[in-house]
C-alpha cells in the first residue's frame, strides 16, 4: 500500500508528522512524502526541514492521499498543479484525507463538495464558500474522505484510517507501540473548554492568518 504526504512550504510538521508516525508502522505499507518541488521544504516555525524527493509527477497512484496545513495552505489554494493532482490521484485513491486546514486545500480542489469535513477551529467557517459542510467534530469521516481538525486530531485521524485499513488490532498495535495515551495537563485544547481569556488571546495571535 503506498501514502502520499503532501507537503508545500510553511506546512506545520505535526500536521504530517504525526500521521506518518502512525501509517508509517503499518505493515506492507510505503509512505512518500510528495511535493510540487522536491528539494528541502521549511516548516511554519522555520526550524525543521524535510527533504522531499518525490514530485506530484512521481506519485501517480496512492492508495491514501494525506495534506496536512499550515501558514503555507494560503499560498496553495489557487487552482494549479496541486489541485489537478488532488482532482487526478482522487479518482483511483482509497482514501483522500487531511489534517488541520489541509481541509480547505481539498476543498478548493473541488473533491469535498457536498461532503462533511472538519479542519482547525478558527478555519471551519472557510469550508461553506466551497460547497463543503464544516463539521465541529476531531475526525470526520464521509464516504472515503477523512478531515482531522487542529494539528494534533491528525494522530487520530491516522489511528482511525490504520484501523479501516488493515484491522482494529493493528491501529490498537500502532498506538501501543508509540504509547499514544494523552493526558493533557489542561483542559484547554477546544475554544469551548478553553478559559476566555485564552480564546481571545488565541484569536488575537492567528486573526492575521485566518481573517486576512
Amino acid at each position: 500500500m503506498k501514502v502520499a504526504i503532501v507537503l508545500y512550504p510553511r506546512f506545520t510538521s505535526m500536521d504530517t508528522v504525526g500521521p506518518y508516525e502512525v501509517l508509517a508502522r503499518l505493515p506492507d505499507t510505503e509512505v512518500i512524502y510528495v511535493a510540487e518541488q522536491p528539494g528541502r521544504l521549511t516548516n511554519d516555525l522555520g526550524s525543521l526541514t524535510i527533504d522531499v524527493a518525490a514530485s506530484l509527477d512521481d506519485v501517480t497512484d496512492p492508495e491514501v492521499v494525506l495534506i496536512g496545513g499550515g501558514p503555507g495552505q494560503a499560498d496553495q489554494m489557487s487552482d494549479g498543479k496541486l489541485h489537478e493532482w488532488l482532482r487526478a490521484v482522487d479518482q483511483t485513491s482509497a482514501w483522500t484525507t487531511s489534517v488541520c486546514t489541509g481541509s480547505l486545500i481539498l476543498a478548493a480542489s473541488g473533491v469535498l463538495a457536498g461532503r462533511r469535513a472538519t479542519s482547525h477551529w478558527m478555519a471551519l467557517d472557510q469550508l461553506p464558500q466551497f460547497d463543503v459542510i464544516p463539521t465541529k467534530e476531531r475526525v470526520v469521516i464521509d464516504g472515503k474522505y477523512a478531515t482531522a481538525a487542529g494539528v494534533s486530531a491528525g494522530v487520530d485521524m491516522a489511528l482511525t484510517l490504520a484501523a479501516q485499513l488493515k484491522g482494529e488490532q493493528e491501529a490498537q498495535a500502532v498506538q501501543l507501540i508509540i504509547e499514544y495515551a494523552p493526558e493533557p495537563p489542561y483542559d484547554a485544547g477546544s475554544p469551548d473548554s478553553a478559559p476566555a481569556a485564552v480564546v481571545a488571546d488565541v484569536r488575537k495571535r492567528l486573526s492575521a492568518r485566518f481573517d486576512g
